[in-house]
């Protein structure tokens, strides 16, 4: 068992921490405020090989591993929670087609995703099923050569811009065996986009829902064989839960270090905040539950990467506690400045606001304690 990183991960996090502070850090706030979406920072990320961190190099994925997905992650997430966020969801419709996808799938999707002047979209969740997600209502019918989609997708990240649609639709009966999945491209006839929904946070990425109106979708574009949709689904969400994760550690770090900063300089009542205890024993803390979120998500991406049975429930433990911890310390990180920390001028609240999501997408962490539950009590 190792803890420490190897000389490889040592320089990807290196780098990944150079591209955050140069590229991300300095318009985080300007995007936020914007509400803008860096597609062009999105392609320099691209050519540092962050599109396809875990896809296969066969069509120009990094093929890395879990582990290192993680660590880039944590540090891509100190220069913009938002925009990794984004990337990391990018990088789990990728690996889905590299892992489900035809030889012609892969082909044709998977160069332009990796440089990015191709990107992708996650659809799952709907209107009316967000955590019951087997129950989903999207319809894809067959009908010679082609399946017609109807019906709606809710909470979609880059819906609208994106050009690629890792779609999962109902083909057959109820439940999980009747879904398939479907890479639905845009212009297809029939797609369009509600309007960009007005967020709390990860304002750098456009969210919208996205409708399907008699879409018809060459049978070539479904992913996989019928009926294998929801596994495809579940099997990428517990990859995403670790990205996830990994976005939220490195938001409360930035936070955390921030802070950490700040109380040694701020005085009150004749010396730095710093100096009480009890700033010291909050400081101390913060620093244990983000060590301690660390070891989880990195446990969970060794054990993803290993294929152990175990994975699900590791990656949800990790997914719950690293993105309730996080959102905590970025908290007190705000508490600790004071009526500054509520004020723009600091990067506090914008952390605060973006990190708030991570307890709720990626399967909220009410359910990660049903996935827990299950396997304990099995």
């Amino acid at each position: 068992m190792h803890f420490a990183l190897s000389e490889d991960q040592v320089l990807v996090q290196d780098a990944a921490r150079g591209f955050a502070a140069g590229r991300l850090k300095p318009h985080a706030a300007e995007w936020d405020e914007t509400k803008h979406f860096p597609v062009d920072v999105l392609r320099e990320a691209a050519q540092m090989g962050f599109a396809g961190i875990y896809t296969g190099p066969e069509h120009g994925g990094s093929g890395m591993t879990r582990l290192d997905a993680a660590i880039i992650f944590e540090e891509l997430a100190r220069g913009c929670v938002s925009t990794a966020a984004y990337i990391s969801i990018h990088n789990m419709c990728a690996w889905m087609i590299d892992t489900w996808g035809s030889d012609e799938q892969k082909a044709r999707f998977i160069p332009p995703l990796m440089t990015m002047q191709t990107l992708a979209s996650y659809c799952l969740t709907e209107p009316g099923s967000g955590s019951d997600a087997a129950a989903l209502r999207t319809k894809a019918v067959k009908d010679g050569d082609d399946y017609v989609l109807n019906g709606s997708k809710a909470f979609i990240s880059g819906a609208g811009v994106s050009d690629v649609y890792i779609v999962m639709a109902r083909t057959g009966g109820e439940g999980p065996k009747g879904v398939s999945a479907f890479i639905v491209e845009k212009g297809m006839k029939g797609l369009s986009f509600g309007a960009n929904e007005k967020k709390m946070g990860w304002n750098s990425q456009p969210t919208a829902m996205v409708i399907f109106e008699d879409c018809r979708v060459p049978a070539a574009n479904r992913l996989g064989e019928e009926g294998i949709g929801f596994k495809i689904a579940m099997n990428g969400l517990n990859g995403g839960r670790i990205n996830i994760g990994a976005c939220a550690l490195g938001g409360a770090v930035e936070a955390f270090e921030t802070a950490r900063e700040y109380v040694a300089t701020r005085k009150q009542f004749g010396k730095a905040i710093g100096a009480f205890q009890a700033t010291q024993f909050k400081l101390a803390d913060m620093a244990t539950a983000l060590e301690a979120s660390r070891l989880m998500l990195y446990r969970a991406a060794s054990s993803l990467d290993a294929k152990s049975p175990e994975a699900p429930k590791l990656c949800a433990m990790a997914k719950r506690f690293s993105t309730d911890q996080s959102f905590d310390v970025a908290n007190q990180a705000l508490q600790l400045h004071g009526g500054y920390g509520y004020l723009k001028d600091y990067p506090l609240e914008r952390i605060v606001r973006d990190l708030r999501v991570h307890q709720i997408l990626e399967g909220t962490n009410e359910i990660m304690r049903v996935i827990i539950a299950k396997d304990v009590m099995k």
